[in-house]
C-alpha cells in the first residue's frame, strides 16, 4: 500500500459538481493499493498516518499529530500510486491492485481510521475525481507499506 500524504488547511474533492469529500485543518492522503496488499497492510498505513507528528506545536515544531490538533483526513483512492514509468513513456499499472481488493482494503483503511478516532471523509472510488486542497507548509510524505515496519 502507498500513500501521498499531505498536511493541508483545507481540501475537497468532487465528482461532477457533486463535492463528495471535504475537510478544513487535517490530512489529505492518496491511497494505492497494490496486487500484494493485506488488511494488514491497511491497519499499518492507518496507523502511521494517524500517529504521524507533522503539526506545529506551540513552538512551531513538528510535535503534533492529527488527533491532537482535531484534523480531519480526507482519503482518495489513487492507483496510479504504482504507476511504473522504468520502460518508455506508458506507465504499468501490473502492481496495482484489481479494483475488488483496492476498494476493500480503501474501505477497511477509513474504517481503520474512524475506529481510532478520526473525523474521515472519502473521495469516490473508481470515479472520475477532482481533487482542489490548500498545502499546508508544504508538507507532502510519501509512505509504502512494505517500508513502515
Amino acid at each position: 500500500m502507498r500513500a501521498c500524504v499531505q498536511r493541508v488547511r483545507e481540501s475537497r474533492v468532487t465528482v461532477g459538481d457533486d463535492t463528495v469529500g471535504q475537510i478544513e485543518h487535517g490530512l489529505l492522503v492518496l491511497l494505492g493499493v497494490g496486487r500484494n496488499d493485506q488488511s494488514s497492510d491497511a491497519r499499518k498505513m492507518t496507523e502511521k498516518i494517524i500517529g504521524l507528528r507533522v503539526f506545529d506545536d506551540d513552538q512551531g515544531q513538528m510535535n503534533l499529530a492529527l488527533g491532537d490538533v482535531g484534523g480531519a483526513l480526507l482519503v482518495v483512492s489513487q492507483f496510479t500510486l504504482y504507476g511504473d514509468c522504468r520502460k518508455g513513456r506508458r506507465p504499468s499499472y501490473l502492481e496495482a491492485a484489481p479494483p475488488e481488493l483496492a476498494e476493500r482494503l480503501y474501505n477497511e483503511f477509513a474504517e481503520h481510521a474512524r475506529a481510532l478516532g478520526a473525523a474521515v471523509e472519502t473521495g469516490r472510488f473508481r470515479a472520475q475525481m477532482e481533487v482542489s486542497l490548500v498545502n499546508d507548509g508544504p508538507v507532502t510524505l510519501l509512505l509504502d507499506s512494505t517500508r513502515l515496519f
